[in-house]
This record gives structure tokens, sequence and C-alpha cells, in this order.
């Protein structure tokens, strides 16, 4: 019955830790205003930028743990690039060895987990009041991650009390095996600190074995360069509920620190002699001989672990980056905010810069066509569970159409602001029409799948002949989607009105005949009132979608008039 509890206890707080970075990233995206975006893009503008970021964060939260999981948060938040979120990993990596050192040489000792409590006592009431739910629920979600992840490392033994002594004389005898004792050290060291999710706690075993003479210090390093693989699982387990970009970066924390082991490994008898050599000559004794040198000496040798770790590999992020694009690949059906062509940083001058723009709105025009195509399948569905996970997929690509509007415009401003010609100050004019419409068909869409859903909700049918008009009528919205589409993806020079405007001549002929149609239907009580109700909003709705698909190929024409 104790393991049941302890299994059950340990599995309620990884939910816990899983349920924070839910509720603090879906708050994220709420509350991400134009400044803090702005700010961490500044903050992560150039790599080293970025490295140094992590380290203030870390250094000033006295966990990598907390800085990565952040940095996993605002990536899957869409505020901060992948390429923004591995240097703030490599700066977290040494800001963690900085934080040894000060509690090691100061006696500075912080953790973020005895605030969580009083952080969510303070956050209720924010939770209580409209205007700062949002707020509140950040604060909370923040701390569940952190509650839950101290909860799973309370679970796990202290390793250096004297019952476990037997253990770590065992563990102490592995050190005769050469070059084999520290591949098998490494192992051991990945394995412990993957289960308890502490490489500090990981670290203070480590000493307790140096002190009592159990390991050298070549195998305490090697114990070292197993934890830096093993503490990689807390941004893994927190990217399980996040998106594909969000997995990369997670990823790209065990690719970095797994890239690094394996180069320090292949060197590792030079390293030793460097890092004795380095200690002996700051005044120390050599860490091999004396147990008392060993403490600094471990640390000395993290810090320069992740320290030339990051000098090297901060040259190859784009080269990580495309790995990571092979670890964790796109979909087809990729339903997760992302920017494809519009990257971070300088802006380039004159028109060119308005390419990227146009190949980010053929992006959101399929994107929009994809969501319209879930209306008729809600539409005919009948299994609620299927209708559910549908509508869930609607609401996630109606917030995706609301961000990539406003990420398009603000990229589309700063371009203008960079001085253009008139031409390309009316390519930008047409581009800001296109998007504002885009994000239009997005809403409306939500709102088709909001009235599907409250149908059924009230239980209404329709007639045959309503099902039948409803899905003729969804057949000619496709088709000016679809001609949108071509528009938009074709040569902007080359596009004709007149195909477009017939789709719309279309939709509006058969709105015109359902009004009607309704109208008659309303006098003749051929159905109830609540029905019509919903049934004129369904048919309303569509002919606002054709206006808005309409006014994406009107702004396409009146550039190319301009």
């Amino acid at each position: 019955m104790t393991i049941v509890l302890t299994i059950l206890t340990f599995l309620g707080a990884l939910g816990l830790f899983l349920y924070g970075m839910t509720i603090m990233s879906d708050n994220l995206q709420k509350l991400a205003g134009d400044s803090l975006r702005n700010l961490l893009n500044k903050m992560t503008s150039n790599p080293f930028k970025g490295i140094l970021t992590g380290i203030g964060m870390t250094v000033v939260m006295n966990a990598s743990a907390a800085t990565i999981v952040l940095a996993v948060s605002f990536v899957n938040a869409g505020l901060l690039s992948l390429a923004g979120a591995i240097s703030i990993i490599m700066g977290a990596n040494i800001g963690t060895t900085l934080t040894a050192w000060i509690i090691s040489l100061l006696g500075f000792n912080f953790s973020i987990k005895d605030f969580c409590l009083p952080l969510i006592a303070l956050a209720i009431p924010l939770i209580m009041t409209k205007k700062y739910k949002a707020h509140g629920s950040f604060v909370v979600g923040f701390a569940l991650i952190f509650y839950g992840l101290a909860i799973m490392q309370n679970m796990v033994p202290d390793f250096s009390q004297p019952e476990y002594n037997n253990l770590m004389v065992t563990v102490g005898n592995m050190s005769s095996y050469g070059y084999l004792s520290i591949l098998l050290f490494v192992l051991i060291g990945s394995i412990v600190t993957f289960c308890i999710q502490s490489s500090t706690a990981m670290m203070a075993v480590t000493l307790v074995m140096c002190a009592n003479g159990l390991i050298n210090f070549e195998m305490a390093c090697a114990l070292c360069l197993g934890e830096n693989i093993g503490t990689t699982i807390t941004a893994n387990i927190a990217a399980m509920v996040a998106n594909r970009t969000a997995k990369r970066a997670a990823r790209a924390h065990f690719l970095f620190n797994f890239t690094g082991v394996v180069w320090i490994l292949v060197l590792f008898y030079p390293v030793m002699w460097l890092i004795r050599h380095f200690i002996m000559f700051i005044g120390f004794n050599d860490p091999m001989i004396d147990t008392e040198s060993v403490p600094v000496a471990i640390a000395c040798f993290h810090s320069f672990f992740n320290v030339a770790n990051s000098a090297i590999l901060v040259w190859f992020i784009p080269v990580l980056i495309k790995i990571l694009y092979k670890l964790v690949p796109d979909t087809d059906d990729e339903e997760e905010f992302r920017l494809k062509y519009i990257k971070q940083g300088l802006i380039s001058g004159g028109e060119v810069a308005l390419e990227p723009a146009k190949k980010e709105i053929e992006v959101f025009s399929r994107r929009v066509v994809r969501m319209f195509d879930f209306i008729p399948e809600m539409f005919s569905l009948h299994d609620a569970k299927q209708f559910s996970k549908l509508a869930e997929r609607t609401q996630k690509y109606e917030e995706i159409t609301d961000r990539m509007e406003v990420e398009i415009a603000r990229y589309l401003t700063n371009v203008s602001e960079n001085g253009l010609s008139l031409k390309g100050s009316k390519e930008v004019e047409s581009m800001l029409k296109i998007v504002d419409n885009l994000e239009s068909i997005g809403d409306s869409c939500y709102q088709m799948s909001l009235a599907i859903e409250n149908k059924n909700k009230q239980h209404i049918e329709f007639s045959d002949r309503m099902k039948e008009n409803i899905e003729n009528m969804f057949k000619l919205v496709q088709g000016a989607l679809q001609q949108m589409n071509v528009n938009l993806t074709g040569n902007y020079n080359l596009v004709k009105l007149d195909e477009a405007g017939k789709w719309e001549e279309e939709i509006n002929k058969m709105r015109d005949t359902l009004r009607e149609e309704h109208t008659e239907s309303i006098q003749h009580n051929d159905y109830s009132y609540q029905t019509g109700i919903v049934y004129s909003n369904m048919f309303a709705q569509l002919e606002k979608l054709g206006d808005y698909i309409i006014n994406v190929t009107e702004a396409i024409t009146g550039k190319k008039d301009g």
C-alpha cells in the first residue's frame, strides 16, 4: 500500500508540474504584450546577449531548471525564437556553475520552491478579478511548476545518510576499471540525476563520496558529466505539454549537454591535467591527493565544462537548429504559432523586405482555408468526443490567426519605417488589408463553430432541406477560399478580380435565396423560432465570410493598380 501511495504521490507531483506548465504558457500568451515580446527579442537578438540573459536569470533564481523551463514556456507562447531559447539555455548552464561557486564560497542559499505557496496565496485574489485574472493564473502556474518539482525531488532518498553507506561503498568499488569506470560513472550520474531531477542534489552526493574517499577526483568529474545529461529531463518533461518549437528547445538542452560530454570524454585526461594544475596554481593542493581540495576542483571542472562548451557550440546554433528540425519535424498540419519566413533581428531595407511578408501571408491563407474545412466536418458530426476535439482545434487556429495578424502587421510597419518607394508603401498598405481580412476569416470560422456547438447543445435538428442548403453554401465558400488562396500564392500582377467576383456573386445569391425561403418558412411555422435563429445566423455568417474573402483579392488588385 505504501508503494502504491508513493507512486501516486509522485505522479500527482508530476501532474502538478505539467499542469503548471500548461497554465503558465496559456496565460503568457494572454499577457504577452509588445513590451514583453520586444524585450525578449532584444535580450536574445544575438547569441551572446542570450547567454548573458540565461546567466543572469539563473543566478537570480538560483536554479538552471527554472530558467530553462521558463525558456521553454516562452517558446511555447511564441514570445521567444528557438535560437534565442538555445542561447538562454547555454547561459543557464553557465549560470548554474556560478551559483555553485556562490553557495560554496559565500554560503548563499535560496530556493524558489519556498515561495511557491505564498505566491499562490497572493495570486488567488488576482484570479478572482476580471482584469487581473490572467496575471494571477500565470503566477499560480509558475508556482505549481516548482512546487511539483520540489515534491518529486523530496521523494528521492538522501544518499548522503549513513544507512546508504553500503551502497556508496559498492559504487566506489566501481572506480577500479580505468577508462571504463569513467564511462560507467557518467552513466550512473545520468541515471540518478534523471531520477531525482536535481543536478544540485546529485552534486551533493558526489561531494559526500569524495569526502569519504569512496571515489577519486576523476570519477567525481565523470559523475558531474553524467549530471549534465540527466538534468536535461526537466525541460523535456515541461515540453511534454508544449508545441513542437518548445519541444525543439527542450531537445536542444539535451543535445547541447550531450555533445559537450562527448568531446570532454575524448579529451578527458588532458582536461583533468589542466584542472588539477590550475587548482594547484591558485593555492590549493592536488585534488587527486587532498580530498579537501575536491569541492573547489569539481566546481572548477563544472565551470570549465559549461563555459568551454558554450564558447564552442555558440557558433554552431544554426547547425543545431537544423538537427532539431530533424529530431522534431514539422507535420503537414502543424497547429502551433510559428512564423516561417519572418525572422527576428535586423530588417533589410527596400522592397526586398516585403518578400518574407508575402510568403508568411501565403502560410496564413493556407491556414484559414484549413480552418474552414473543420466547419462542414463539425456540421455533419454526431460523435460528441470527435466534435469536442474539432472544436478545440478550431479555437486553437483562431488564436493562431490573431497572433499571425499582429506579427505580420508589426513586421510590415517596421519595414515601412525604414523607408520605401511609393510602390512599396502601397504594397504594405495592401498587405495590411489582406492580413486584417484573413484574421476576420478566422474569426468568422470560429463563430461558425460556436453556432454549430450551440445548435447541438440546444438539440436543434435541421430538416434535410436546411442541411442541403447549408452544405451547398459551404461548397461555395470553399470554392471562394480556394480561389483566394490561388490569388495569394501566384503572381500578384496576374491576379484578376473577375474569377473571385463570380464566387462572391454566387454566395450573395445563395444568401438572398435562403433569406427569402427562411422568411416564408417562419411565416408558415415550418420550424421553431429558435431553430430559425440558428439557421439564419449560419448562412448570414457564411455570407460575411464571402465578403472577407473578396476583400482579400480586392486588396491584391488594388495593389496592382497602384
